[in-house]
């Protein structure tokens, strides 16, 4: 998926948080987000909080639209950083029409900050080990993109744009949960092929797929086309290699040689494939109703 490029990017999205506030202070890993914390870290016996509140030194960029080098969909094709903040661009575009649309809850723009190393949230300081994150308590998406390499390298994911931005589509989807008041569900039942936390996570894979099904049609506001060129079977195909990449049952098998269900805290592969294309295929929020669902393999 490329951006076309005389999209320019919203100068008007400032740096404070509108949000912040809003949610727990407990961080919630995403397509990649939280990987170590949630999956590993648990999996291995370790402690989750090692990579919170730490006192590493921080880099951070916090997306200033500022900067002369990421204005265009030009830009966004050619530098995963600006691909970034054109997402973000997108997905706000997107979820500010559907979401009072569909729910009748207005949408607040949450921000994304880029950082290398560590960063200071409103959930503690995280390392770049944490992987990408969204932090409920600020309303921000933190985004390390030294990342994306390691999705492909080390956790088998497809290259391909759309596999970063279904990342960033995934956090913005937590964002959405925190909006709508169901963030809480993970905390409260956080472990579980059945939990609140896995559900929580499918429903953020399937608000990413109604963004992916909205991308490539709706268009940018006061411009004659979207963001997005139109969607292909590849660009698809790229998000889903990303989503099954981070599947409990796949990440666990590659770390202990077998998998145990009762420690998965984001869903199967073949599960957070399928709700993103439910989201996909229909852009529906009501489609993306994984607390009620009966048969999480079957949206």
């Amino acid at each position: 998926m490329t951006f076309n490029e005389d999209m320019q990017i919203d100068s008007s999205q400032s740096n404070s948080t509108g949000g912040r506030g809003r949610g727990p202070k407990i961080a919630l890993g995403g397509g990649v987000g939280g990987l170590l914390i949630l999956v590993v870290t648990l999996l291995l016996g370790g402690d989750p909080g090692a990579l919170l509140g730490t006192d590493s030194s921080s880099s951070s960029d916090n997306g200033s639209t500022s900067d002369p080098t990421c204005q265009t969909g030009a830009d966004a094709n050619r530098d995963v950083g600006c691909r970034m903040l054109f997402t973000r661009d997108s997905l706000n575009a997107i979820w500010a029409v559907e979401l009072p649309k569909q729910t009748g809850t207005k949408y607040v723009k949450p921000q994304v900050e880029l950082f290398s190393g560590a960063v200071n949230t409103g959930c503690g300081q995280a390392t770049s080990e944490v992987g990408p994150f969204y932090c409920p308590a600020d309303s921000v998406a933190y985004i390390d993109t030294s990342f994306f390499d390691v999705l492909v390298t080390q956790f088998g994911s497809s290259g391909g744009p759309l596999a970063q931005e279904y990342v960033l589509a995934h956090e913005i989807g937590h964002h959405i949960q925190n909006l709508l008041g169901d963030i809480g569900r993970a905390q409260d039942d956080p472990r579980g092929p059945q939990s609140g936390a896995v559900r929580t996570e499918l429903q953020a894979d399937c608000y990413a797929g109604i963004w992916a099904h909205f991308a490539d049609t709706m268009n940018a506001p006061g411009k004659d086309k979207p963001f997005l060129k139109k969607l292909t079977n590849e660009d698809i195909n790229a998000a889903l290699s990303a989503a099954s990449a981070v599947g409990d049952d796949r990440i666990q098998k590659a770390a202990t040689g077998r998998v145990n269900p009762e420690k998965w805290t984001h869903g199967a592969s073949n599960q957070r494939q399928a709700w993103f294309l439910s989201g996909y295929k229909t852009g529906d929020v009501a489609a993306c109703n994984t607390y009620d669902a009966r048969d999480l393999n079957n949206p």
